[in-house]
Protein backbone atom coordinates (compact mmCIF):
# COMPACT_ATOMS: atom_id res chain seq x y z
CA UNK A 1 0.00 0.00 0.00
CA UNK A 2 0.95 3.62 -1.13
CA UNK A 3 2.22 6.15 1.44
CA UNK A 4 -0.90 7.79 -0.15
CA UNK A 5 -3.55 4.99 0.13
CA UNK A 6 -2.51 4.74 3.51
CA UNK A 7 -3.00 8.75 4.59
CA UNK A 8 -6.77 7.95 2.23
CA UNK A 9 -7.54 5.47 5.12
CA UNK A 10 -6.75 7.73 7.60
CA UNK A 11 -8.78 10.53 6.30
CA UNK A 12 -11.81 8.31 5.72
CA UNK A 13 -11.49 6.75 9.57
CA UNK A 14 -11.32 10.32 11.04
CA UNK A 15 -14.95 11.36 9.22
CA UNK A 16 -16.05 7.57 10.21
CA UNK A 17 -15.43 8.61 14.08
CA UNK A 18 -16.58 12.54 13.63
CA UNK A 19 -19.84 10.70 12.53
CA UNK A 20 -19.86 7.78 14.67
CA UNK A 21 -19.28 10.70 17.83
CA UNK A 22 -23.07 12.58 16.64
CA UNK A 23 -25.01 9.83 17.10
CA UNK A 24 -22.99 7.53 19.78
CA UNK A 25 -24.25 6.44 23.49
CA UNK A 26 -22.63 7.28 26.61
CA UNK A 27 -20.89 4.13 26.62
CA UNK A 28 -18.83 4.37 23.54
CA UNK A 29 -18.22 7.78 23.20
CA UNK A 30 -14.87 8.15 25.27
CA UNK A 31 -13.39 4.93 23.22
CA UNK A 32 -14.42 6.56 20.35
CA UNK A 33 -13.45 10.41 21.40
CA UNK A 34 -9.84 9.33 22.39
CA UNK A 35 -9.32 7.30 19.39
CA UNK A 36 -10.07 10.81 17.23
CA UNK A 37 -7.95 12.72 19.64
CA UNK A 38 -5.06 10.51 18.77
CA UNK A 39 -5.47 10.33 15.10
CA UNK A 40 -6.29 14.01 14.57
CA UNK A 41 -2.77 15.54 14.29
CA UNK A 42 -1.89 13.19 11.86
CA UNK A 43 -5.31 14.32 10.11
CA UNK A 44 -3.54 17.87 10.35
CA UNK A 45 -0.26 17.35 9.11
CA UNK A 46 -2.11 15.21 6.06
CA UNK A 47 -4.29 18.37 5.46
CA UNK A 48 -1.01 20.37 5.18
CA UNK A 49 1.34 18.13 3.13
CA UNK A 50 -1.78 18.04 0.82
CA UNK A 51 -1.98 21.67 0.48
CA UNK A 52 1.71 21.96 0.14
CA UNK A 53 1.74 19.34 -3.11
CA UNK A 54 -1.27 21.54 -4.49
CA UNK A 55 1.05 23.96 -3.95
CA UNK A 56 3.43 22.65 -6.01
CA UNK A 57 1.70 21.84 -8.94
CA UNK A 58 0.41 25.24 -9.44
CA UNK A 59 4.03 26.78 -9.31
CA UNK A 60 5.16 24.24 -11.62
CA UNK A 61 2.64 25.54 -13.61
CA UNK A 62 3.46 28.94 -13.54
CA UNK A 63 6.87 28.39 -14.62
CA UNK A 64 6.06 28.41 -18.54
CA UNK A 65 4.15 32.45 -17.62
CA UNK A 66 7.04 34.31 -18.18
CA UNK A 67 5.87 37.03 -15.91
CA UNK A 68 5.05 34.39 -13.00
CA UNK A 69 8.61 32.81 -13.33
CA UNK A 70 10.34 34.23 -10.57
CA UNK A 71 7.44 34.53 -8.30
CA UNK A 72 6.98 30.44 -8.91
CA UNK A 73 10.58 29.61 -8.69
CA UNK A 74 10.99 31.24 -5.27
CA UNK A 75 7.91 29.42 -4.05
CA UNK A 76 9.10 25.81 -5.60
CA UNK A 77 12.18 26.43 -3.44
CA UNK A 78 10.49 26.41 -0.34
CA UNK A 79 8.63 23.72 -1.27
CA UNK A 80 11.34 21.68 -2.06
CA UNK A 81 12.00 21.64 1.28
CA UNK A 82 8.80 21.51 3.40
CA UNK A 83 7.21 18.88 1.18
CA UNK A 84 9.74 16.20 2.20
CA UNK A 85 9.96 17.39 5.48
CA UNK A 86 5.94 16.48 6.26
CA UNK A 87 6.30 13.48 4.20
CA UNK A 88 8.93 12.38 6.84
CA UNK A 89 6.96 13.85 9.97
CA UNK A 90 4.11 12.04 8.41
CA UNK A 91 5.97 8.25 8.15
CA UNK A 92 7.19 8.77 11.82
CA UNK A 93 3.79 9.48 12.89
CA UNK A 94 2.04 6.52 11.09
CA UNK A 95 4.55 4.53 12.86
CA UNK A 96 3.42 2.07 16.22
CA UNK A 97 3.16 3.50 18.80
CA UNK A 98 4.57 1.98 22.15
CA UNK A 99 2.60 3.23 25.11
CA UNK A 100 5.05 3.04 27.66
CA UNK A 101 7.03 5.56 25.68
CA UNK A 102 5.38 8.39 27.67
CA UNK A 103 5.74 6.87 30.58
CA UNK A 104 7.79 8.00 33.70
CA UNK A 105 10.62 5.45 34.27
CA UNK A 106 12.63 3.54 36.70
CA UNK A 107 16.62 3.85 36.17
CA UNK A 108 18.67 0.79 38.48
CA UNK A 109 22.23 0.88 37.99
CA UNK A 110 24.38 -2.00 39.25
CA UNK A 111 28.69 -2.81 39.32
CA UNK A 112 29.26 -5.73 37.50
CA UNK A 113 32.86 -7.12 37.02
CA UNK A 114 35.86 -4.23 38.28
CA UNK A 115 35.20 -4.58 42.01
CA UNK A 116 36.01 -1.27 44.09
CA UNK A 117 36.79 0.75 40.47
CA UNK A 118 33.03 -0.73 38.66
CA UNK A 119 31.27 0.19 42.43
CA UNK A 120 32.49 3.94 42.19
CA UNK A 121 31.79 4.04 38.48
CA UNK A 122 28.60 3.06 38.89
CA UNK A 123 27.99 5.77 41.18
CA UNK A 124 29.38 8.19 38.79
CA UNK A 125 27.31 6.93 36.23
CA UNK A 126 24.13 7.21 38.65
CA UNK A 127 25.18 11.06 39.11
CA UNK A 128 25.73 11.50 35.49
CA UNK A 129 22.13 10.90 34.81
CA UNK A 130 20.42 12.23 37.58
CA UNK A 131 22.31 16.09 35.80
CA UNK A 132 20.40 14.58 32.69
CA UNK A 133 17.10 14.25 34.13
CA UNK A 134 17.51 17.26 35.98
CA UNK A 135 18.51 19.45 33.23
CA UNK A 136 15.57 18.23 31.38
CA UNK A 137 12.96 19.46 34.35
CA UNK A 138 12.29 15.54 35.50
CA UNK A 139 11.80 15.02 38.82
CA UNK A 140 14.16 12.78 39.71
CA UNK A 141 13.92 10.66 43.08
CA UNK A 142 16.11 7.77 44.97
CA UNK A 143 14.09 5.04 46.19
CA UNK A 144 17.85 3.18 47.02
CA UNK A 145 21.43 3.92 47.39
CA UNK A 146 23.40 1.39 48.91
CA UNK A 147 26.71 2.60 49.51
CA UNK A 148 29.71 0.81 49.29
CA UNK A 149 33.36 1.49 50.39
CA UNK A 150 35.76 4.32 48.78
CA UNK A 151 32.19 5.94 47.77
CA UNK A 152 30.45 3.34 45.66
CA UNK A 153 27.61 2.15 45.28
CA UNK A 154 26.35 -1.74 45.56
CA UNK A 155 23.27 -1.03 43.44
CA UNK A 156 21.30 2.72 43.23
CA UNK A 157 17.01 2.71 42.06
CA UNK A 158 15.74 5.72 41.28
CA UNK A 159 12.41 6.94 39.88
CA UNK A 160 12.48 9.91 36.98
CA UNK A 161 9.41 10.93 36.52
CA UNK A 162 8.37 13.31 33.56
CA UNK A 163 6.12 12.89 30.01
CA UNK A 164 8.47 10.98 27.80
CA UNK A 165 11.19 9.66 29.97
CA UNK A 166 11.33 6.31 28.84
CA UNK A 167 11.33 6.93 24.99
CA UNK A 168 14.24 8.93 25.78
CA UNK A 169 16.62 6.61 28.46
CA UNK A 170 14.78 2.88 26.96
CA UNK A 171 17.91 2.34 24.65
CA UNK A 172 20.37 3.01 28.20
CA UNK A 173 19.54 -0.31 29.36
CA UNK A 174 22.70 -2.52 29.14
CA UNK A 175 26.30 -3.07 29.92
CA UNK A 176 28.57 -0.05 30.06
CA UNK A 177 31.66 -0.47 30.13
CA UNK A 178 34.49 1.99 31.94
CA UNK A 179 38.24 1.71 31.20
CA UNK A 180 40.61 4.15 33.35
CA UNK A 181 43.15 4.00 35.66
CA UNK A 182 41.68 3.59 39.22
CA UNK A 183 42.75 6.06 41.99
CA UNK A 184 43.52 3.08 44.18
CA UNK A 185 46.19 1.58 40.93
CA UNK A 186 49.46 2.88 42.12
CA UNK A 187 51.53 1.31 38.69
CA UNK A 188 48.90 3.49 36.51
CA UNK A 189 47.73 0.25 34.80
CA UNK A 190 44.49 1.08 33.04
CA UNK A 191 41.46 -1.02 34.39
CA UNK A 192 38.72 -2.66 32.64
CA UNK A 193 35.28 -2.24 34.66
CA UNK A 194 31.81 -2.59 33.99
CA UNK A 195 28.19 -1.56 35.48
CA UNK A 196 25.08 -2.47 34.40
CA UNK A 197 22.23 -0.19 33.74
CA UNK A 198 18.22 -0.99 33.26
CA UNK A 199 15.67 1.50 32.59
CA UNK A 200 12.00 0.26 32.89
CA UNK A 201 8.76 1.88 32.45
CA UNK A 202 6.98 2.47 35.81
CA UNK A 203 3.97 0.40 35.80
CA UNK A 204 0.33 1.55 37.81
CA UNK A 205 -0.95 -0.81 40.04
CA UNK A 206 -3.96 -1.33 37.28
CA UNK A 207 -1.24 -2.28 35.36
CA UNK A 208 0.13 -5.50 36.93
CA UNK A 209 -1.83 -7.37 39.40
CA UNK A 210 0.04 -8.51 41.93
CA UNK A 211 -1.58 -11.18 44.48
CA UNK A 212 -0.28 -11.03 48.39
CA UNK A 213 -0.01 -14.61 48.43
CA UNK A 214 2.26 -14.64 45.49
CA UNK A 215 4.86 -12.53 47.82
CA UNK A 216 7.50 -13.51 50.26
CA UNK A 217 8.54 -10.55 51.97
CA UNK A 218 11.61 -10.75 54.08
CA UNK A 219 13.23 -7.71 56.75
CA UNK A 220 16.31 -6.93 57.37
CA UNK A 221 18.95 -4.18 59.10
CA UNK A 222 19.61 -2.37 56.66
CA UNK A 223 23.60 -1.56 55.99
CA UNK A 224 26.15 0.58 54.53
CA UNK A 225 29.69 1.41 54.07
CA UNK A 226 32.08 0.64 56.49
CA UNK A 227 29.15 0.02 59.19
CA UNK A 228 27.67 3.89 57.93
CA UNK A 229 23.79 4.19 57.95
CA UNK A 230 22.77 1.48 59.64
CA UNK A 231 19.57 1.40 61.43
CA UNK A 232 18.54 -0.34 64.60
CA UNK A 233 14.96 -1.88 63.94
CA UNK A 234 14.88 -4.16 60.61
CA UNK A 235 13.59 -1.42 57.85
CA UNK A 236 14.86 -2.80 54.96
CA UNK A 237 13.03 -4.93 53.01
CA UNK A 238 13.00 -7.85 50.24
CA UNK A 239 10.30 -8.85 48.18
CA UNK A 240 10.48 -12.32 46.00
CA UNK A 241 7.58 -12.47 43.69
CA UNK A 242 7.27 -16.46 43.96
CA UNK A 243 5.95 -17.16 40.42
CA UNK A 244 8.58 -15.26 38.39
CA UNK A 245 11.25 -15.02 41.05
CA UNK A 246 11.92 -11.62 40.76
CA UNK A 247 13.31 -10.32 43.91
CA UNK A 248 13.70 -6.44 44.65
CA UNK A 249 15.06 -4.73 47.69
CA UNK A 250 14.97 -1.35 49.69
CA UNK A 251 16.76 -0.22 52.01
CA UNK A 252 17.25 4.10 51.64
CA UNK A 253 13.94 4.97 54.04
CA UNK A 254 14.32 4.07 57.84
CA UNK A 255 10.58 3.01 57.44
CA UNK A 256 9.63 -0.10 56.81
CA UNK A 257 6.36 0.75 55.70
CA UNK A 258 8.24 3.29 53.24
CA UNK A 259 10.77 0.74 51.58
CA UNK A 260 7.87 -1.83 51.10
CA UNK A 261 6.06 0.94 49.01
CA UNK A 262 9.24 1.99 47.19
CA UNK A 263 9.94 -1.93 46.74
CA UNK A 264 6.80 -2.93 45.68
CA UNK A 265 6.96 0.09 42.82
CA UNK A 266 10.08 -1.59 41.17
CA UNK A 267 8.51 -5.18 41.60
CA UNK A 268 5.72 -3.40 39.24
CA UNK A 269 7.96 -2.20 37.12
CA UNK A 270 10.15 -5.29 36.45
CA UNK A 271 6.78 -7.50 36.26
CA UNK A 272 5.57 -4.93 33.89
CA UNK A 273 8.39 -4.84 31.31
CA UNK A 274 8.72 -8.84 31.48
CA UNK A 275 5.13 -8.70 30.29
CA UNK A 276 6.00 -6.50 27.56
CA UNK A 277 8.35 -8.77 26.32
CA UNK A 278 6.43 -11.95 26.37
CA UNK A 279 3.39 -10.09 24.07
CA UNK A 280 5.75 -8.51 21.25
CA UNK A 281 7.39 -12.18 21.28
CA UNK A 282 10.69 -10.48 22.24
CA UNK A 283 13.33 -13.10 23.73
CA UNK A 284 15.41 -10.69 26.43
CA UNK A 285 18.29 -12.02 24.77
CA UNK A 286 17.38 -9.93 21.13
CA UNK A 287 16.49 -7.29 22.42
CA UNK A 288 18.47 -3.64 22.30
CA UNK A 289 18.03 -2.76 25.70
CA UNK A 290 19.22 -6.22 27.26
CA UNK A 291 21.05 -5.91 30.61
CA UNK A 292 23.15 -9.01 30.05
CA UNK A 293 25.12 -10.80 32.83
CA UNK A 294 27.33 -7.78 33.29
CA UNK A 295 30.39 -9.62 31.49
CA UNK A 296 33.14 -7.14 30.30
CA UNK A 297 32.62 -8.64 26.25
CA UNK A 298 28.83 -7.48 27.19
CA UNK A 299 28.91 -3.66 26.46
CA UNK A 300 26.22 -1.21 24.87
CA UNK A 301 28.80 1.28 25.54
CA UNK A 302 32.51 2.16 26.72
CA UNK A 303 33.97 4.93 28.53
CA UNK A 304 37.19 5.20 27.95
CA UNK A 305 39.15 8.16 30.37
CA UNK A 306 42.59 8.20 29.14
CA UNK A 307 41.38 8.95 25.38
CA UNK A 308 38.58 10.89 26.35
CA UNK A 309 36.06 9.25 24.60
CA UNK A 310 32.75 7.57 24.62
CA UNK A 311 31.30 4.96 22.02
CA UNK A 312 28.07 3.74 21.70
CA UNK A 313 28.98 -0.05 19.87
CA UNK A 314 25.46 -0.06 18.60
CA UNK A 315 25.68 2.35 16.28
CA UNK A 316 29.24 3.13 16.03
CA UNK A 317 29.32 6.69 17.63
CA UNK A 318 32.29 8.23 18.85
CA UNK A 319 32.58 11.40 21.24
CA UNK A 320 35.21 13.09 22.18
CA UNK A 321 34.19 14.63 25.24
CA UNK A 322 33.52 12.18 27.78
CA UNK A 323 33.88 15.39 30.74
CA UNK A 324 30.67 16.57 29.36
CA UNK A 325 29.00 13.42 28.92
CA UNK A 326 29.47 12.15 32.54
CA UNK A 327 28.17 15.82 33.43
CA UNK A 328 24.62 14.47 32.25
CA UNK A 329 25.34 15.59 28.67
CA UNK A 330 23.66 12.42 26.43
CA UNK A 331 21.97 14.11 24.09
CA UNK A 332 24.21 13.74 21.29
CA UNK A 333 24.30 9.71 21.72
CA UNK A 334 20.52 9.26 23.26
CA UNK A 335 18.99 11.43 19.56
CA UNK A 336 21.19 9.71 17.15
CA UNK A 337 20.11 5.98 19.19
CA UNK A 338 16.30 7.00 18.83
CA UNK A 339 16.89 8.40 15.30
CA UNK A 340 18.49 4.80 14.39
CA UNK A 341 15.63 3.39 15.17
CA UNK A 342 13.44 5.56 13.93
CA UNK A 343 14.88 4.85 10.80
CA UNK A 344 14.78 1.11 11.19
CA UNK A 345 11.10 1.12 12.33
CA UNK A 346 10.31 3.36 9.14
CA UNK A 347 12.22 0.55 7.07
CA UNK A 348 10.07 -2.58 8.96
CA UNK A 349 6.81 -0.80 8.43
CA UNK A 350 7.49 0.17 4.40
CA UNK A 351 7.26 4.06 5.01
Amino acid sequence: MSLSDKLDRVLVRAEELRHLLATADGAGFGALSRELSEIEPLVEKVGALREAERARAEAEAMLADPEMRGLAEDELAQLKESVPALEREIRVALLPKDEADERSAILEIRPAAGGDEAALFAAELFRAYQRYAEGRGWRFEVLDYDESDLGGVKGATAEIVGRGVFAKLKFESGVHRVQRVPATETQGRIHTSTVTVAVLPEAEEVDVQIDDKDLRIDTYRASGAGGQHVNKTDSAVRITHLPSGTVVAMQEEKSQHKNRAKAMKLLRAKLYEAERARLHGVRSADRKSQVGTGDRSERIRTYNFPQGRVTDHRIGLTLHKIDRVMLGEFEDIIDALLAEDEAARLAAEGL
